[in-house]
């Protein structure tokens, strides 16, 4: 027993005190899941006056004054209305919305393809409808279609894929990937009837992609978005699935091909995807190269992937006949390539770029 008192002095001592956080230590425990982000707001009674918790694993060494003064800090913030986990959901949440419209970057997408469970190629004027489970269908399979080039339209309702496929084909667009998930109000209920018409108008010849993943890795996937599963918004994303995968069984049997996207790359998906649809190596995208000349005085360009210091070479800077001239100019262009150690550079460069 400590008297404060008599320690720190009558200054030290309040008869009252407002109480606007409880922080409770626990022991870390590795194999354990811990709430990271601080999107569960926990509450902790006292004297029947619910207050906000935070509970805090903490390991011997770590600094537990500063861990507190910390929490306690973000607290005062948040309650000045500034709540730094929101604020990461919602600018996560606005990315994820424009994904469904946008084409999104190679980076921002895993997922994969299963090349190996179907040898059957529609031919190249099919109208393709990929099709699977949650989210991941929607992103990954639409940007390794479109990057093929497909027409991909995404989500779009049930009973009105056969006009998309009239339309199309009156237009005359060659490849069409349509992308439909479980959270369309309909889906289960018209899609059968749907896709029965679709393969008895002339000129067409569908095919159905279902994309599937394990419990393990779309349980990881909805943990990453922060997203309720669509079946079970008020329950865990692994019954969500359940129910999902119970309900959609009947159309995964109905698919000419079944993609298992578990641990595969979006890379694998695009290489899939071409085989399926007979996309030969020449309609695949090309490398493309820009070539920028700058200073190292400005700085190095944003953009830049591969940069080369060429200040070996000899400069027509130097040249007053060439100094007001740029390396468009042909004079220019003369002078450099008198030089062998111009060829010898382009050369060297050129094997970089096609290995």
């Amino acid at each position: 027993m400590i008297n404060i008192q008599d320690l720190f002095g009558i200054a030290a001592t309040r008869a009252s005190k407002r109480v606007e956080l409880v922080v409770q230590l626990e022991r870390w425990e590795p194999r354990r899941e811990y709430e990271r982000l601080g999107l569960n707001d926990a509450r902790y009674d006292i004297l029947g006056i619910p207050l906000p918790l935070i509970r805090m694993p903490v390991a011997p060494g770590r600094n537990l004054a500063i861990l507190v003064e910390i929490a306690a800090r973000n607290q005062l913030l948040r309650s000045r209305g500034h709540h730094a986990a929101r604020k990461l959901a919602d600018r996560l949440e606005h990315q994820l919305q424009l994904a469904g419209v946008e084409q999104l970057d190679d980076a921002e997408i895993e997922d994969g393809f299963d090349p190996g469970k179907s040898s059957e190629r529609p031919p190249s004027g099919a109208l393709h409808r990929p099709d699977g489970f949650v989210w991941i269908r929607e992103v990954a399979s639409d940007s390794s279609t479109r990057r093929l080039g497909y027409f991909c339209v995404d989500n779009l309702p049930t009973t009105l894929i056969p006009t998309l496929a009239d339309l199309v084909r009156r237009e005359g667009i060659s490849r069409v990937a349509i992308v439909v998930d479980i959270r369309e109000k309909n889906f289960l209920a018209d899609f059968h009837r749907t896709f029965r018409k679709l393969r008895s108008m002339k000129g067409l010849n569908p095919a159905l992609i279902f994309l599937e993943a394990t419990d393990k890795a779309l349980v990881r996937r909805f943990s990453e978005t922060r997203r309720p599963h669509p079946m079970a918004p008020d329950r865990s994303a692994a019954e969500g699935i359940r129910i999902e995968r119970r309900r959609m069984n009947a159309i995964r049997g109905m698919a000419d091909q079944i993609i298992d996207t578990s641990d595969l790359t979006v890379h694998q998906l695009r290489q899939a995807f071409a085989a399926f649809s007979g996309v030969s190596r020449d309609e695949k995208a090309k490398l493309a190269v820009n070539l920028v000349s700058f200073g190292y005085k400005h700085g190095l360009p944003m953009d830049a992937d591969l940069v080369f210091d060429v200040r070996f070479l000899p400069n027509p800077h130097f040249v007053p006949r060439l100094r007001s001239k740029n390396g468009r100019d042909r004079a220019v262009i003369r002078f450099m390539e008198a030089h062998p150690v111009t060829g010898e550079l382009l050369g060297r460069v050129s094997e970089l770029l096609k290995f």
